[in-house]
């Protein structure tokens, strides 16, 4: 008799017991062989014969490749963005950016995005997806993010408010915005990773030098000039790094201010322009 989806999904959490989250991975592996939403499938599939294509995916999951890239997407704020190898996959630590823009521009909203490292686009699609009436720019360094950036803004109807390019920080740009997102890289050099992330995650968007801080200080002189009067720049940063990069701002003269995420941690300094 072939195995049930549940009780393949229960063998597949063991296998994967050394994740923290094995039963949920599990489950949207699961969900992913079906062709299904995971709700869906909880609440009335969880009897029915479990596909073939389940066990490879298993695998793939048990050498650490990270679930995200193996079903192809991620949730973010209010929006699914598609990932894959060569871009970030997005954290909810990083919608504590968005939260700090949403409680300072409320419904209204910002006018113009600028999002820095656009990665995913999963800040500058998210902001974009919160405001209608807003326009945005993202740019990255790395053509596979732009091509994976422009793929998401197309997908949810947002290309025609979103430039995304090819570009290095703030460079060739000399647009003042409301509002300024960046989750620059800003880990240490030498610093031990999971494997989900060393083995797998690009090193351009996670390294930034000896101490984690190279592109905040690329960043500093650059916010200012950016930065539109009566506007916000929500910057992401490492939960250890708040005083060190609030005094890289404070050298550039502007006044930062440390923003928590959910868990209590420092995830981001705000500045107002």
């Amino acid at each position: 008799m072939a195995e049930s989806v549940r009780a393949a999904i229960g063998r597949a959490t063991a296998l994967l017991s050394g994740s923290d989250s094995a039963r949920l991975d599990a489950e949207l592996l699961m969900a992913h062989a079906l062709g299904v939403e995971r709700g869906v499938m909880l609440l009335g599939w969880l009897d029915m014969a479990a596909p073939e294509g389940f066990e490879p995916l298993v695998a793939r999951r048990a050498a650490h490749e990270p679930v995200a890239y193996i079903i192809g997407h991620r949730d973010f704020w209010t929006i699914s963005l598609d990932v894959g190898p060569g871009v970030l996959i997005p954290r909810p630590d990083s919608e504590t950016l968005i939260e700090a823009a949403v409680d300072y521009f409320g419904k209204a909203g910002p006018a113009r995005v600028l999002d820095l490292g656009v990665g995913s686009g999963a800040l500058l699609l998210a902001a974009l997806a919160e405001w209608p009436n807003a326009t945005g720019l993202g740019v990255d360094r790395s053509a596979t993010a732009v091509h994976i950036a422009l793929g998401n803004a197309a997908r949810l109807g947002l290309l025609g408010r979103a430039t995304i390019r090819l570009g290095d920080w703030g460079d060739g740009i000399d647009e003042r915005f409301d509002l300024l997102l960046c989750n620059p890289p800003y880990i240490e050099g030498h610093a031990a990773l999971a494997p989900d992330v060393a083995l797998y995650e690009p090193g351009l968007a996670l390294f930034a030098g000896p101490d984690g801080l190279d592109d905040y200080r690329r960043l500093a002189p650059e916010l200012a000039r950016l930065l539109a009067p009566g506007g916000l720049a929500a910057i992401e940063i490492g939960a250890d790094q708040a005083a060190a990069v609030l005094a890289l701002f404070a050298a550039a003269g502007l006044d930062g201010a440390v923003r928590r995420d959910l868990a209590g941690r420092d995830r981001a300094i705000i500045i107002r322009g």
